[in-house]
């Protein structure tokens, strides 16, 4: 088998949902058909049997090759949503992601299909697609060189048929059938009269008694919401359903409620409720209900035939309404495999030896619902039986010496059992790792400081962690630095003993600022010289033993005339942004501003910023459920816009608190001498993000992560591997951001490029000098930043005490 990024490091976490505008309808109570794939039409693959656990009579076995696939002709007795279940086996210790596509359209680009424990051992992999009445095409094409896995059989199971009723035939009040835009169904489309009250009532006739699913198709080519009321046979079932905007009145798409439906006939309304009336509707779909209900909590997990390198993880079983279709194993809060729906157990290979993995479990239905953690297994993998380091590498050598990096070569190191990886190393830092089968003896190192010297050595580890002697170490110094913005030039420490201190807001008088600590659920108030003291605490707070807890503040611009601080934190439903009056030494009068954001242990976002229009925006994360930063309809995986009252916004691009969407576990706010916000968040296994944010723009999760190219996407201005950055907090001095790094454990420096929207080359600083950096931020009237760590995290190791509060001054 070729070689590959090791799976653990590469996993994909591709959502099973194609997005929020997709109606994800129950699977029919039919049984799926099933296609074997030796009947399907191969490419650069062959029809094998010669390992055991098959069906049918064997088994598709793709080449070792990018672009290789197994392609199946596929029946539907309607159109509508489809449940995609892929039976495969991959005995290698890698990923092996397949994009899907249905009827040349991709709707999964490169799903992962994670190593199992042999070749003999089949999962499942399940996602849902549409598809058209009749026959359809579905490709699965090996996204990178190590091919497919092996692949038994696809099932399909169409959810129950639809049936449309177009908006022309309905019973109209205030509104007018027309045709004078393009994309429609049927004869043409309903135009409401702008007013209130105008409506489209619909008649519709069920076969049986109970929910349904009702899909409204519509155009909307304002920049504002043009909310409707719908109700079902007289009662209200949605009271001011959203319809934002869509990119112009030729552009459809779907809104979709669950209602009850009588037996026989029915009456469906959509009633305009504000001066615009509503938008252009083209039909009404009713099918199945969509699947809403979360699965149940997995039982306590736990290990083992613990080795140095694997374990076997156990669970109990979760539930669902529909069924469990896959179950997702984190570390912390990075993805480490998943297992099929119909087992409670994985083995997870490729693991470090003598090291602590805190293992959660979620269970995840097929239509995108993803359940609250397990509690945590905390297991800790074996010393390794190989005790001998490779040989030191030898001739380290430099060139090409840059403003901000050097390329560097060296002759490789030997091993008994293999050199898995190269580190770069200043001192205890690591300034570059290089990993591979064999890693390569040469690395450009990026990232440094300019005009600064560097002396730098570098050392071989093996897959057991065991270090070589450092090589012979060269000095450079590189070259001068551009006078755009200023650099660092001296830090000071000026307050110790803190607890995973989150977040922190100054003053508009600039003599102290409010600081969070996220597992304490305290505010301390700290002056420039560091002095604290703790003015209360926020109601209501509870953790996630992971990242939620009390997180992100921000003070009233009008502070002065109302004493209002905000705050983001979690609560027992969920998150929350509430407000506090602050009279200068304590807090007091707590008021729930918006609800309705989901939590999970891991990504929660929970920054705070007012923004120089006077509103309040704050970062949510997807709550670990990818679909959700996809759907316009949920707060989670957003950037929210709001008034100091919890309202939307005005000018808000859908009409609601949501600004921007697409965004996995954004952490980092800032606004620059324009205006402008920037935005940093954690990646999934790839690429971290600097983001400029627009409104109503997408950035892409979970379709991609970093630069892609799909249309609707907005790519970030930069990007990080995730073992440099894990950004958390930003700020920006003299139009320079500077974004705090927790696993990458520095500051960057990214320059933007005078009033464009382009960014410079990003540099580094305090590479592994101070830890975790989680918050960075401006000082009022000064060329300078607060930066904390939080050291005392899980990741960090530091406890209780050990977080610090550093003061930097830019020149």
């Amino acid at each position: 088998m070729r070689g590959r990024k090791p799976w653990l490091r590469g996993l994909s976490c591709v959502a099973t949902l194609l997005g929020g505008l997709l109606v994800a309808a129950a699977p029919s109570a039919s049984a799926a058909t099933r296609y074997e794939a030796e009947d399907a039409t191969i490419s650069q693959g062959a029809v094998e049997s010669n390992h055991a656990g098959y069906s049918g009579a064997g088994f598709v076995n793709g080449d070792n090759v990018a672009g290789s696939y197994t392609e199946w002709t596929v029946t539907a007795a309607n159109a509508g949503t489809a449940t995609l279940a892929v039976r495969y086996a991959n005995g290698t210790a890698a990923d092996r992601p397949s994009d899907v596509s249905v009827n040349g359209t991709v709707v999964a680009a490169a799903r992962s299909f994670p190593a199992t424990a042999n070749w003999d051992t089949w999962a499942t992999v399940t996602l849902t697609a549409p598809v058209t009445a009749g026959a359809n095409k579905i490709r699965l094409t090996a996204a990178g060189a190590g091919g497919n896995p092996n692949l038994d059989w696809l099932e399909v199971d169409v959810a129950a048929a639809s049936t449309d009723y177009q908006a022309e035939n309905a019973q109209l009040s205030q509104a007018n059938v027309a045709t004078n835009h393009t994309g429609y169904t049927g004869t043409g489309f309903v135009d409401y009269v702008n007013t209130v009250g105008g409506y489209v009532q619909f008649s519709v006739t069920a076969a049986a008694a109970g929910p349904a699913s009702l899909t409204f198709r519509y155009a909307n080519g304002t920049a504002v919401d043009r909310p409707l009321d719908v109700t079902v046979n007289g009662t209200l079932v949605a009271s001011g359903l959203s319809f934002p905007a869509t990119a112009n009145w030729d552009t459809w798409q779907s809104r979709a409620v669950n209602a009850t439906l009588n037996a026989g006939a029915n009456t469906v309304r959509a009633t305009a409720i504000t001066a615009d009336g509503g938008p252009n509707l083209d039909k009404l779909t009713v099918a199945a209900a969509s699947d809403t209900q979360l699965p149940t909590i997995p039982g306590q997990p736990s290990c083992s035939n613990i080795t140095a390198t694997g374990l076997t993880l156990s669970w109990g079983a979760s539930t669902d309404n529909v069924g469990v279709a896959a179950y997702d194993i984190y570390h912390d809060g990075n993805k480490l495999a998943e297992a099929p729906g119909n087992v409670t157990s994985r083995a997870l290979t490729g693991l470090s030896p003598a090291t602590e993995y805190r293992l959660s479990v979620f269970a995840r239905d097929a239509a995108g619902n993803v359940s609250p953690s397990s509690a945590q297994a905390i297991c800790t993998t074996l010393s390794s039986s190989d005790t001998v380091p490779p040989t030191a590498p030898s001739g380290l050598a430099f060139s090409s010496v840059t403003s901000t990096g050097a390329r560097l070569t060296w002759t490789a190191s030997t091993d008994n059992v293999g050199v898995t990886a190269y580190e770069v190393r200043s001192g205890s830092n690591v300034y570059a790792t290089v990993t591979g089968n064999p890693p390569a003896a040469a690395v450009t190192v990026g990232g440094l400081a300019c005009d600064s010297p560097y002396t730098l050595t570098v050392v071989a580890r093996d897959a057991a962690l065991n270090t070589s002697a450092p090589s012979n170490a060269v000095s450079f110094r590189t070259s001068a630095c551009s006078s755009d913005g200023g650099t660092p030039s001296s830090v000071t420490g000026i307050s110790t003993g803190w607890s995973i201190p989150w977040g922190t807001a100054w003053m508009p008088d600039g003599q102290t600022a409010l600081v969070t600590e996220r597992d304490t659920f305290r505010v301390y108030k700290v002056t420039p010289a560091g002095a604290r003291t703790q003015v209360g605490t926020v109601p209501n707070t509870m953790t996630t033993d992971g990242e939620g807890g009390l997180m992100g503040v921000a003070v009233d611009p009008a502070w002065a005339t109302n004493h209002y601080v905000y705050f983001m934190h979690t609560a027992s439903e969920g998150n929350r942004i509430a407000r506090m009056t602050y009279d200068g030494s304590a807090l007091s009068g707590y008021t729930v501003l918006v609800q309705g954001i989901r939590k999970n242990r891991y990504h929660n976002g929970g920054r705070l910023a007012f923004g120089p229009d006077g509103y309040l925006y704050a970062s949510t994360g997807d709550a670990q459920t990818s679909s959700l930063a996809q759907d316009r309809n949920s707060l989670n995986g957003k950037i929210l816009r709001m008034t100091t009252t919890g309202a939307p916004a005005p000018g808000n691009p859908f009409g609601t608190l949501v600004y921007s969407m697409g965004h996995r576990n954004p952490q980092g706010l800032a606004f620059d001498r324009n205006g402008r916000l920037w935005e940093a968040e954690f990646g999934n296994s790839s690429q971290d993000e600097l983001n400029l944010i627009k409104p109503g723009a997408n950035y892409g999760w979970p379709t991609c992560e970093g630069t892609c190219s799909v249309a609707g996407m907005t790519n970030p201005k930069a990007s990080w591997p995730v073992a440099q950055a894990s950004p958390s907090g930003i700020a920006i001095v003299r139009n320079v951001v500077y974004m705090g790094a927790l696993r990458g454990e520095r500051l960057w420096r990214i320059p933007i490029n005078g009033d464009t929207e382009s960014v410079g080359t990003p540099t580094a600083y305090y590479v592994g000098a101070y830890g975790r950096l989680r918050t960075v931020t401006k000082v009022p009237n000064a060329d300078q930043l607060w930066m904390s760590t939080t050291n005392a995290d899980n990741n960090g190791g530091g406890g209780p005490g050990s977080d610090q509060i550093f003061r930097i001054t830019i020149s």
